[in-house]
Formats: C-alpha cells, structure tokens, sequence
C-alpha cells in the first residue's frame, strides 16, 4: 500500500431520512466529500446484515449484504415503491438507528417492492440460475417459518438438513425465497454502483471482515463440520479473549471456533471462496482478530467467563498461502492489536500484510510504546485515532480526568520528536495534533474515523465491546457534516505529508 488516507465511516451512520444510511444519494455525497478532501480510501465495517446486540459481527451470513441499506429511493425511481409508501419510513434525520422498528417494517417494504417487481428481467433470472445467495435465501426462510428462532432449535428434518424436507419446503415457499435472493441481488447491484462511483473519484474501498461466524448462521447450518459441534451439532468451545489488565474475566464472545484439522484436510475451500468473494466487494480487506489465524483462544462451552480457555493451533498461515496461490496477491489489513507472542509475530512477518497502529493506545507506557510513531520500524502499517470499538477520540481525551496531564506531556514530547508544532491546552486542539500525527507518521496508510475529524463526543462512540446496549451501532453522523468546512483542512494535511 503506498502512501495514502481516508476515512473510517460505517455505511449505517450516513445521514438518510428512512431510519439508516443506505447506498444512495447520502453515500454518493459522502463519496464525493472524500473526493473533495483528497481522499484515498473509504474504509466501511462489515455490510453484513447485523445480529445478537445489533452487531454486525454476528451475522447470520457471512457474505450477504445487510438489507437494511438498500436504497428506498432508488427502488422508488425504478416504480416499485410509492411517495406514501416512502413516507411510512421516515424518521428524524439525526436520530439513532432503531434495530428493532427496521426489523419489523423495513422487510414489509421491501417486500412490496419485490411484488412490483419483473421477476422475468434478465440479470436476475441468471443471478439466481447460477444459485447466488440460495442457501441464504433459504436460511432466512425457514428462519422464519420458525419465528425468528436459530437453527438448532428447529424441527430436526430442517435443523438436520433433510433433503426431501428442503426439497418440499422450498416448492412450498418459492417465492419467499426468491424474495431473499432478489434483496441481495439488489443490495449488491447499488454496492456496486457506488464503488465504481467512488472508483472514478479515486477513491478505494476498504472492507472489514470479522474471523468469526455467529452459531445462528447459514455457515454453521450447511456446514456444521467446519466449527467444533458435538453429535447434536452444539458447540463444543467457543471463541474469547483471555483476562488481562482491562478485564480480570477475559471476553467471552460465544462464537464457535473453527475445526482447523477439517479445514486444513479440505484445502481450505470455504476460505478462499470466503476471500474471494470480499475482494470482489472490496479493494482492500480488514481482517478481524487476525492472530487467531496463528492460535486462538477456545472456551469451553456453558462456561460464565473466558477464565478457563485455553490455545489451540491454528492452520492460518497455511491458509493465507493457499488463498493466495489460487486468488494472487491479496490486499489485506491485519488487525494486530493486543498483546502477541512470539508465534503470532512470526506470523505476521511471514505473510507481511500491514498492520494497525493505534494513537488512543500510544501515550500511556513510556517512550518505547509500539504505537508512537517515532517507533514505526517501517511504513508496513495503517495508524488510526480509534476504531469502532474505541470512544471517539474527543471523548476519550474529556475521559482522562486525572490523567490527562501525563498524557497532554506525552503528547507533547511526540510532537517535538516528529517536529510538529506545539498543540493547545483544548481538548478539541489535542484532538487536531493527534491526527495531525497519524497524518505525519511514516504509516503508509492514516484512516480517522469520520467522528474523530468532526470532534464528535462519547455520543459518536460506535460499539463497546461485550456490553449489551441500544446505544452500540446506532450512532448516525449529522447531516450537515459536509457544511462544517473540513474538506479544507483534511486536503491541507493530505497535501502537507504527502498523502
């Protein structure tokens, strides 16, 4: 990756009228704010549809796009939805995403423009010939036949996958079916639409790709031998995080871990499939977790916490290298953040992808901390504020209380090593000269978060790991952000360090 910057901003906070952002006229604008901001890159995080918490790293498909961010308008220029029925989906411009209202009215509507729709058009009758997403489509149906329940607790023939019950269900139910798959035929139409839009700008696109499956997933459902089930396809042990300073308990995350030895046995078939088909949605790829790729962390399954978990070996290596035997080089991001050993980091040096440096963890261990950017070795990395997973930038700093005097000389001290001029006592000025460092780093690449560029407070906060609340994924961007005069400053930084 040569040396470039962009912006971190999840497709759902875009400004839109109907309750999410979605892939039209907001996302152009923001495609064309990029632009005028001498952007390289938009990075976005997973545009699958979203889970347990609301997350959209546990989806219940790995690959589909989440219906929620299709464009109404533009099913509306296509005549397939009416101005009352657009008007039905109106909600206040800034406020928070509501999973629950989407969930049981943006599917309704969606359907009605499916009934409008000529389900003899060519693409489509061809898309859904050559099967795509049909074992989604399926999924979702049978899912709901079962009110919403997850697959382990249906009837056996479904959960067990019994040929001539599939076979009768889908006669019974076809066009629900082709409901689901002509929802992601669209999703994907209007995704590409807008990369190739961005693309003329000069914009790439980075994707963000959790390690993960959810249990209640298609995956998991068709293809029960890739994860650790027992006889009655339960989970056996599950993914987390070992305790560590930030939490004595560890992070129990509750997905099911991959049967490595099976995956290794089968060439690794499903991740290459899985990796082609984010490149052919994504320019570049964030990859969650990735030191999972050399051990993981397996909790057995019932346990409260993530205390009892052990290492397990995994085969990532091996599985990077089949992938890229078969789809060429790949452009990847790893996310290394944490704590890794020596194994981990032989690794990372072995498969070479960049990794994540992050400036909230810079400023509190002493000069010889990893994610100063006197320290960056090499520019072989991303540096970032935050990710989603952090405060906002701005509200991290109002949080350090009686901390903020060590970290305001620490800041001060990084400042004068990369010769960068002296910021102001503010929190909003230290804000400023900490992107200004992302920006003059050696890091290939600097992505801030939409929100850190805007000086949003912990309101702009995206998601807060292993906690239960409304307030995770649903923040959305204010509407008037492109009137706030940015582009300027963002261009002026882009230009100064050669970005």
């Amino acid at each position: 990756m040569e040396r470039h910057s962009g912006i971190l901003l999840h497709i759902a906070t875009l400004p839109c009228r109907y309750g999410i952002g979605q892939l039209g006229k907001s996302a152009y604008d923001f495609a064309d704010f990029l632009a005028d901001s001498a952007q390289s890159y938009w990075q976005v995080l997973p545009l699958v549809p979203t889970g347990y918490g609301d997350s959209p790293y546990q989806s219940c498909c790995a690959s589909a796009g989440n219906e929620y961010f299709i464009d109404l308008d533009l099913l509306a220029k296509e005549g397939l939805l009416t101005d009352e029925e657009l008007a039905s989906c109106v909600t206040e411009a800034d406020s928070r995403i509501n999973y629950e209202n989407l969930y049981y009215t943006r599917y309704e509507i969606l359907r009605k423009a499916f009934s409008r729709y000529d389900k003899t058009d060519a693409e489509f009758v061809r898309y859904v010939k050559r099967g795509e997403f049909a074992d989604y489509a399926l999924f979702r149906t049978i899912k709901d036949s079962f009110g919403g329940a997850p697959w382990n607790e249906w009837d056996d023939e479904f959960r067990l996958r019994d040929a001539e019950t599939l076979k009768r269900f889908s006669e019974a139910h076809a066009d629900d079916i082709l409901f689901w798959q002509w929802a992601q035929f669209v999703f994907h139409k209007q995704w590409s639409a807008l990369k190739e839009y961005a693309a003329r700008k000069g914009i790439k696109m980075i994707g963000d790709m959790p390690i993960y499956l959810a249990y209640d997933s298609v995956e998991c459902w068709t293809h029960p031998e890739m994860v650790k089930l027992d006889e009655d396809l339960r989970p056996t042990a599950v993914a987390g995080c070992p305790p560590d300073a930030f939490c004595d308990t560890g992070q129990l995350w509750g997905n099911p871990v991959y049967d490595w030895n099976y995956m290794e046995r089968d060439g690794f078939k499903w991740w290459i499939a899985r990796l082609k088909k984010c490149f052919e949605l994504y320019d570049v790829v964030r990859i969650d977790h990735f030191r999972g790729f050399d051990r993981y962390y397996e909790i057995p399954f019932g346990e409260k916490t993530a205390v009892n978990g052990v290492w397990q070996p995994a085969a990532g290596r091996a599985m990077f290298k089949a992938a890229e035997n078969e789809l060429g080089e790949m452009q990847v991001i790893a996310e290394d953040l944490g704590i890794l050993d020596d194994s981990a980091r032989d690794m990372f040096a072995a498969l070479g992808y960049p990794g994540m440096k992050i400036l909230q963890f810079a400023f509190d261990s002493g000069d010889d901390n990893d994610y100063l950017p006197h320290n960056y070795k090499d520019g072989n990395c991303i540096v970032y504020t935050g990710t989603h997973d952090n405060d906002t930038l701005l509200g991290f700093i109002r949080k350090l209380g009686g901390r903020k005097e060590y970290f305001a000389c620490a800041l001060a001290r990084e400042l004068e090593r990369m010769g960068l001029p002296q910021c102001g006592a503010s929190d909003e000025e230290m804000c400023d000269s900490v992107i200004e460092l992302c920006y003059a780093s050696a890091a290939d690449c600097a992505i801030i978060p939409m929100q850190d560029w805007m000086k949003t407070g912990e309101e702009g906060r995206i998601n807060m790991p292993s906690v239960l609340s409304t307030s995770n994924w649903s923040y959305r961007i204010s509407p008037d952000y492109a009137e706030l005069g940015l582009q300027k400053r963002i261009k002026e930084l882009t230009v100064r360090y050669g970005r």
